[in-house]
């Protein structure tokens, strides 16, 4: 992987590191230059150091190196004997970074990566927009913002990618790699990451709504809790790989099982009366909103 465009000269990096971390023990080194660190080893760090590393081989010798900066110690041991990749409290001098911390947190993290030597930095902590990091980051370094959901903890994430105010073809290329390991990606400008936010950022919520009054309904007319979830969670599983995987728009797909004067026919007009078409139009637009509330501080 060569260095971000315009952040390679001058900006020289020691082949050996070495650190003192807590909950380590004493003279812990990192023989290479990190290529990547993940910075904050929560849920959605630990899901993209678990995807990066399927196709990456962090230890093998002249391959990149992967690293996670995590404070706390007890989560830094479980990262390190789980992944086998080196763990860290403070950030290290790195090429590339991912901020996947608390959106408080994140421009003491940019910082911290910028002192140590960073040319590149994906953010996914939401809200944080570009000029931010960037405010945060100095003008040397090259930034990304990531909207992921959290699917990406299965593999199977929906995220979106807007560039920095210096950021390129090139740099985008190397945010979709990386988020394309945890699942789907797609570029938007970055006023748009609002409507992923309220779309596929929040979507899982909406989901698990519906899998809950699914399991309910079950429930009240007549079949245990337990049947009731394994039917509506794979029912849900089902129709989107189903979806996933046609050619066909939602609505053929919807027409296929509605036979005229059946069963389906009968509860999806429920559904129409009840106005499930227009709360979820409402609901979206009313996240988007929330997600610009937060944003503009």
């Amino acid at each position: 992987m060569v260095p971000p465009p315009g952040h390679g000269e001058g900006v020289t990096l020691s082949a050996m590191v070495e650190l003192q971390t807590p909950g380590h023990g004493e003279g812990v080194t990192l023989s290479a230059m990190v290529e990547l660190q993940i910075v904050g080893g929560g849920r959605m760090g630990e899901a993209l150091l678990g995807g990066i590393l399927a196709g990456r081989d962090p230890t093998s010798p002249g391959g990149p190196r992967v690293s996670v900066c995590e404070p706390l110690a007890s989560r830094r041991d479980e990262l390190s004997s789980t992944y086998g990749v080196d763990v860290t409290a403070e950030p290290v001098p790195c090429r590339d970074a991912i901020i996947a911390v608390k959106p408080h947190h994140v421009h003491d993290a940019v910082s911290a990566l910028a002192r140590a030597g960073v040319g590149r930095i994906l953010s996914i902590a939401a809200g944080v927009t570009t000029a931010s990091l960037q405010a945060a980051a100095g003008p040397d370094v090259v930034v990304v913002r990531a909207m992921p959901n959290t699917p990406a903890l299965v593999g199977q994430g929906a995220s979106a990618i807007a560039p920095g105010p210096t950021a390129g073809s090139g740099d985008l290329d190397w945010a979709e790699e990386l988020l394309g390991t945890v699942g789907v990606v797609v570029r938007v400008a970055e006023v748009d990451l609002d409507a992923v936010t309220g779309l596929s950022g929040s979507g899982p919520a909406y989901v698990f709504l519906v899998a809950e009054a699914l399991v309910e309904a079950g429930v009240l007319n007549g079949l245990s809790r337990e049947v009731a979830g394994v039917l509506a969670t794979q029912t849900l599983l089902g129709a989107a790989t189903l979806l996933s995987s046609s050619d066909r728009d939602p609505a053929a797909l919807r027409a296929d099982v509605t036979s005229p004067g059946g069963t389906t026919a009968a509860g999806l007009q429920v559904l129409e009366d009840r106005g499930l078409r227009a709360a979820v139009l409402r609901c979206v637009t009313v996240a988007t909103e929330r997600s610009r509330e937060l944003g503009a501080g």
